[in-house]
């Protein structure tokens, strides 16, 4: 039994639902989020004579009491009618000028095993917390700009939803102290996907000077049942950061573990600082946390979920340009590279590490002659982009690199890195942004993006001391990116900076293995596509093809000359066209006869010709493992045909087998038309798991798809 989507109050049922209530209930009704169209809007209602507030969009509904103070008292997956928390907990907490400050909550819950409704109403404020003075709705903002290109959809930009703040004043121990202070903590919930966000804004309007020491974003008592169906992340993730943690909950004095260790509290908070220094007027505002409810535990569907969660709050991710990687950034080298990329329907090119292409030059000679360039592509329609290294693992000098808080030397963890909070990085960006405005470049590949380093320099420009040197660092990258952004320029970066702006990071990558005999790069590669997309959309990654030499490997591992291994790039080609899956293709050209152009070409027509479904989601249908035939199948119910499987048959034999296509996420339910590439078309009817039985018979090494349509 599903919840209104808006009661006022609380709703507090029993989580009757299995593990695989969400998709065949919700199928049968014909109101499974995953496969129709997103027509939840996300609502605020305020029931004053109860003192609370309610956000729901129909998938997940936060309630919210408002006095004594402001906490959350439910949290519930209205998928499955679970209750996500154990009890009240602050809403955030704080550190200003060295002093710990929850931020809202209630005192007295007498268990944190479970939350009786009945004990809210004896339950008290916390007198040393920050107390609640009002609220505001709202809606979503963009966080950067961003028009749909490259052929992306058309979706909504910033997403729909609905934002609740609720602001906070000091108490009363502090309040003449910190007199004209806010803070406020920041929800936002959008429409059609199971997705809450979370964040904090200080305002200091005090006459003195504050510093934010340190923040927990989010802290929330969750039940044992829900906490493996709680996904959360933040925008403040790259190389091994991660804000979340699962801490031990001092509170629960009834849970099994005798020592009190069981990590079932939530929390999300900087690995470090912020450290931030607020002059008066100025105001903070923290990473945002993203929470996504699963209504499965099963793995595709919370790939899906998490895919359609990037597809909305990321949509620049959704652009997946076919690019090529040429090596030498000599003209005539990027002159014959755009001849061939326009020959064969490529649509970027990129002058790769190692080209000899410098992105901060300003010299108007060099500028000049890459303008001149890039009017060259644009005429032809192919736009233009290059590398550039960023910090990591890059010395610019002692003044300007991060230093190492354990020897107080230049020192990172790669060796050596800029410190992107000095005035270096100033100078950096500005040269950059002037370099792609001047010439008009399309792209920007940053190599060693900011990863995490800190930097004990208190000589800086733009940080303090070790403190402050992540977030000041972080913020610098972010803001690089955002005005990338403004540009319309892709980005390519191997971090996670999605949430930030950025178009693409790996697929699967790893150097060595492009060193390796062609067929087993190829499956490997295979592999790695197949894993990535459970949790990427397929234009999220980028694969890479050694058309020369990488790391070694001599012939056996490159494709030069093009024609004298035409299979084996004909099968790099197919597998990564037919996963949606953009590769650089790096060296010096495309194609070396005639063949081959043609080849190439005609992997480049079937993904233009089937854009649309083969940049839709993948459904994994069996890996890569060099013994059988493997499958991986595009599906959406919004397009025709609604999926496409591509097969492979990696052996040396012959292979006549049956294979079982799971057609659920296309919207279908009773019958489906399959052909076999452009053969046939014949009639399957699903069975009771919305799956079809297709026969499939493949030559040694050979490769096949087949489209899915509705049946008329």
């Amino acid at each position: 039994m599903r919840a209104g989507p808006l009661a006022c109050g609380m709703v507090w049922a029993l989580c009757i639902a299995s593990s695989a209530v969400g998709a065949e209930t919700q199928a049968r009704s014909g109101s499974d989020w995953l496969v129709g169209p997103a027509n939840r809007p996300a609502e605020i209602r305020q029931c004053p004579d109860k003192h609370e507030v309610v956000s729901s969009n129909g998938l997940v509904r936060r309630t919210f009491r408002t006095k004594p103070n402001f906490a959350t008292v439910d949290y519930a997956n209205l998928m499955t009618n679970a209750t996500v928390i154990r009890g009240v907990k602050p809403e955030a907490v704080i550190v200003l000028d060295g002093q710990r400050f929850d931020v809202g909550g209630l005192k007295g819950q007498p268990d944190y095993a479970y939350l009786d409704p009945t004990w809210l109403g004896s339950m008290t404020a916390d007198r040393g917390a920050f107390q609640f003075t009002g609220l505001a709705k709202g809606k979503p903002k963009a966080r950067y700009p961003w028009r749909p290109k490259r052929h992306a959809p058309e979706v909504p930009w910033p997403p729909r939803g609905v934002t609740l703040t609720a602001n906070f004043q000091p108490p009363e121990s502090v309040r003449e102290r910190y007199k004209g202070l806010t803070v406020s903590v920041c929800y936002a919930l959008y429409d059609g996907i199971p997705v809450l966000a979370k964040w904090i804004v200080v305002t200091n309007g005090t006459a003195k000077p504050i510093v934010v020491g340190s923040a927990q974003v989010e802290i929330l008592a969750v039940t044992e049942s829900e906490k493996p169906r709680l996904h959360v992340e933040s925008n403040y993730a790259f190389h091994t950061m991660n804000t979340t943690r699962w801490v031990p909950d001092p509170d629960y004095k009834t849970q099994v573990d005798y020592n009190y260790q069981s990590p079932i509290l939530l929390t999300s908070d900087y690995p470090r600082g912020p450290d931030v220094r607020l002059e008066p007027g100025q105001r903070f505002e923290s990473f945002r946390t993203y929470e996504l409810l699963h209504d499965s535990d099963d793995r595709e569907r919370r790939g899906l979920a998490r895919r359609r969660m990037y597809r909305t709050l990321a949509p620049q991710v959704l652009e997946n340009p076919i690019f090529m990687h040429v090596r030498n950034a000599d003209p005539r080298a990027v002159r014959l590279a755009v001849d061939q990329c326009a020959a064969v329907g490529f649509e970027m090119v990129i002058m790769t590490f190692g080209s000899g292409f410098n992105i901060e030059s300003e010299d108007p000679a060099y500028i000049a002659k890459y303008k001149a360039l890039v009017d060259y592509a644009h005429g032809k329609g192919v736009e233009v982009g290059g590398y550039t290294l960023m910090c990591a693992s890059r010395n610019v000098g002692a003044e300007n690199n991060c230093i190492s808080p354990k020897t107080g030397k230049p020192g990172s963890m790669f060796g050596q890195s800029a410190c992107l909070a000095s005035a270096w990085a100033d100078g950096y960006a500005r040269r950059v942004l002037n370099f792609m405005e001047a010439t008009g470049m399309d792209m920007i590949e940053t190599d060693g993006p900011y990863h995490g380093d800190v930097c004990a320099s208190t000589k800086h420009k733009h940080h303090r001391g070790l403190g402050d040197s992540q977030i000041m660092q972080w913020q610098a990258c972010v803001n690089f990116y955002h005005e990338c952004r403004k540009r319309g320029v892709f980005i390519n970066t191997p971090d996670w900076y999605y949430l930030n702006g950025s178009n693409k990071c790996a697929m699967g990558y790893r150097e060595t293995n492009f060193s390796l005999p062609r067929h087993r790069q190829m499956l490997i590669s295979r592999q790695n596509i197949y894993d990535a997309t459970f949790t990427k959309t397929p234009s999220m990654g980028w694969m890479f093809v050694p058309l020369v030499e990488y790391h070694g490997g001599g012939q056996a591992a490159t494709f030069e000359p093009l024609s004298e291994h035409l299979a084996d790039y004909e099968w790099h080609l197919a597998q990564n066209f037919g996963s949606g899956v953009q590769a650089c293709y790096r060296g010096p050209r495309l194609y070396d006869t005639e063949q081959t152009k043609a080849v190439v070409k005609k992997w480049v027509d079937f993904y233009k010709r089937h854009r649309a479904i083969l940049d839709s989601d993948i459904i994994h249908v069996r890996r890569a493992d060099g013994r059988h035939i493997d499958c991986m199948m595009h599906v959406n119910p919004q397009t025709q045909p609604r999926a496409l499987a591509m097969v492979y048959n990696p052996t040396g034999r012959e292979v006549t087998t049956t294979l079982r296509l799971p057609l659920y996420y296309t919207g279908l339910t009773d019958n489906a038309v399959i052909r076999e590439k452009d053969g046939k078309p014949t009639v399957h009817k699903l069975d009771r798991g919305y799956n079809v039985e297709v026969s499939v018979k493949m030559g040694p090494r050979a490769i096949t798809w087949f489209a899915v349509e509705q049946a008329k």
